[in-house]
């Protein structure tokens, strides 16, 4: 959606296209794209966007769980990599945006959650539904700072955090409106951030070096 013009961003907020602030935001503006147009050509096609936020989480058994290759580039498992030892402290990316605690906010997801709204999506093609966009969401937004709390709440660890400038094109506050979601999919994320924070930590901790 990129810098958002009101909050929270339901499906109707508009896509900036070529003002996307990063690539990856670019990247799934430009298959969005393909699909609207693929489905104007072939109207008698059935395609969902779903637009996810910010999943985190891991599966309740602590057997699967996110192991990125090299440095993490996204927020949970940086924190939980300093958590369990292996990384020294979490960057925080600019601590002067105009938010409660100065640290940007985002509408983080269980994985668990995005799952089962990729089900739900998938009965709508049973109504031959045409193109139709979701956004998967909690509605709610949690700052950076928010995040170190509720992992060290999880976690019982101390978690250090070094405050750093802020990173070209990231935003201050950005959360999701899922009420279309739940109007036609009969879908919405049921899980809590404690519940987020608690699957994470039994991941890690269960595989410090992750899936090695």
């Amino acid at each position: 959606y990129g810098p958002p013009k009101y909050l929270p961003i339901d499906e109707k907020h508009p896509c900036v296209g070529d003002d996307i602030t990063n690539p990856y935001g670019k990247s799934k503006y430009i298959c969005e794209h393909i699909l609207k147009d693929a489905t104007a050509a072939h109207p008698e096609w059935n395609v969902i966007l779903l637009r996810y936020f910010n999943p985190i989480g891991a599966h309740k058994t602590g057997l699967i769980g996110e192991d990125p290759i090299g440095r993490p580039n996204n927020l949970m498992p940086f924190i939980a990599q300093v958590a369990v030892g292996r990384l020294p402290y979490v960057n925080v990316f600019g601590t002067d945006y105009d938010t409660p605690d100065g640290t940007g906010i985002r509408d983080y997801i269980h994985v668990v959650d995005v799952a089962t709204g990729h089900i739900a999506a998938f009965k709508q093609f049973e109504k031959n539904c045409g193109l139709k966009v979701y956004n998967l969401g909690t509605g709610k937004g949690y700052s950076v700072f928010d995040m170190i709390k509720a992992l060290e709440k999880a976690s019982g660890k101390t978690i250090p955090y070094k405050a750093c400038p802020r990173r070209p094109g990231d935003l201050a506050n950005v959360y999701a409106d899922p009420t279309l979601a739940a109007k036609e999919l009969g879908w919405t994320a049921e899980r809590d951030l404690d519940e987020m924070c608690e699957d994470i930590w039994r991941w890690q901790s269960n595989n410090p070096n992750g899936f090695q």
